[in-house]
């Protein structure tokens, strides 16, 4: 399916001081360590934690403001953090949509919303905005929140309508780093309807997805053999009020085993934690994948492509990998790669550069060859001084 999220514009968040990013569908993010690929990825976690967090306690999982506000350039540049994510269609009544916000940082870890700006046109012909700085404008009828200036607006009208589809897509975005010890532990049992961004209730989400749909029993086994060969089944089991994981491996005819989930290889915890992910009900707007390469044998990589594939079709995939092997696969594209790098206390998402470009478009070297190579390289890096001041976060509704 056609990239949801079609654009995304960061202003001093994290490690980025300035950026504005395009997306295809899925996309590979490649880059050194600590070129910030994890700080990328939590862009799409802060984001969706704030449509149903408050501000304050987003902000405070990961440190407070100070933490999360990037500080580098030269002090005569404003120093609000923003995003503006702009979408394609969203479903059948909404082609596009774009929500957009800057804080300012207060004295003593405090904050505030400068602006906020949404915007969501309709198939009909109709657009609902609401645009808030000093004063709050609207051409939606009956929009009257109250809101903190310490709060964004869009989680209070979410139940709107005319904005909900948006606040939908921004509110199931997720992103996956799969720790195999929270999966060989004993869980506790919750709804099994979303996820933890660790995999730490991969029971309960296991135990949901085999309800809701009894063929997908099958289907799961097929995608773990052929990660982890062998290993026919994995089933959720019961140890008083505790969930844990219980997988059957077989080698022959009546030749079995039943092995729970700390018995298990990381790499086979890990496999199952990224087709929980895949197949959790319901599915997320937007898939984040950290590095799924870890701890899984480079030959099994294929299937992990084959898993990326499938979540394609219905969902939008994104890929922080440095794993040559894992783009190896044939139908990777240009399109497919954003290469992240440092430069100068900042980092920044960028096209390959035409070398690496030209080389795929002539099937010269694939991707994988190229990041083996080490000729996987960025398009050049220009910036203009005003991008950091105004990266155009806001438009004239």
């Amino acid at each position: 399916m056609e990239p949801v999220i079609k654009r995304l514009i960061i202003k001093r968040f994290r490690s980025f001081a300035s950026d504005t990013v395009t997306f295809d569908n899925p996309v590979f993010l490649v880059g050194k360590n600590g070129a910030g690929k994890t700080n990328f990825a939590d862009i799409f976690s802060f984001v969706s934690e704030a449509m149903s967090s408050p501000l304050q306690a987003v902000f405070d999982r990961r440190g407070g403001i100070a933490a999360v506000r990037n500080r580098s350039g030269s002090r005569s540049y404003p120093p609000n953090l923003g995003l503006s994510i702009t979408t394609g269609p969203i479903n059948a009544k909404v082609s596009s949509a774009r929500f957009a916000f800057e804080v300012r940082a207060l004295p003593n870890y405090g904050f505030e919303i400068v602006r906020e700006q949404c915007e969501v046109k309709h198939r009909d012909g109709n657009t609902y905005y609401y645009d808030r700085a000093k004063t709050f404008h609207t051409n939606a009828t009956g929009l009257k929140p109250s809101v903190e200036s310490s709060a964004l607006m869009l989680p209070v009208i979410g139940g709107d309508e005319r904005f909900a589809p948006l606040f939908k897509v921004l509110s199931g975005m997720r992103a996956y780093s799969i720790e195999p010890s929270k999966l060989r532990n004993m869980q506790e049992p919750d709804s099994g309807v979303m996820l933890k961004s660790d995999g730490s209730n991969a029971a309960s989400v296991l135990q949901e997805i085999l309800r809701c749909n009894s063929g997908n029993k099958e289907k799961l086994a097929l995608l773990l053999e052929a990660i982890v060969p062998f290993t026919k089944s994995v089933k959720p089991k019961k140890h008083g009020n505790k969930l844990t994981l219980e997988f059957v491996q077989e080698w022959a005819s009546g030749k079995r085993l039943l092995f729970e989930a700390f018995n298990m290889s990381d790499g086979t915890l890990c496999a199952l934690g990224l087709i929980m992910a895949v197949f959790q009900t319901p599915a997320p707007s937007v898939l984040i994948i950290e590095e799924p390469e870890a701890t899984i044998h480079p030959g099994a990589l294929g299937a992990v492509l084959d898993l990326i594939l499938r979540a394609c079709k219905h969902m939008q995939v994104i890929v922080t990998t440095h794993s040559p092997e894992l783009l190896d696969a044939s139908w990777i594209e240009d399109k497919h790669l954003r290469i992240i790098t440092w430069d100068k206390g900042a980092s920044h998402v960028l096209p390959p550069d035409d070398a690496s470009r030209e080389a795929m478009k002539k099937h010269l070297m694939g991707a994988g060859e190229l990041l083996r190579s080490n000729a996987l390289n960025a398009s050049p890096l220009f910036k203009d001084k005003d991008d950091l001041a105004n990266p155009g976060l806001f438009e004239d509704i």
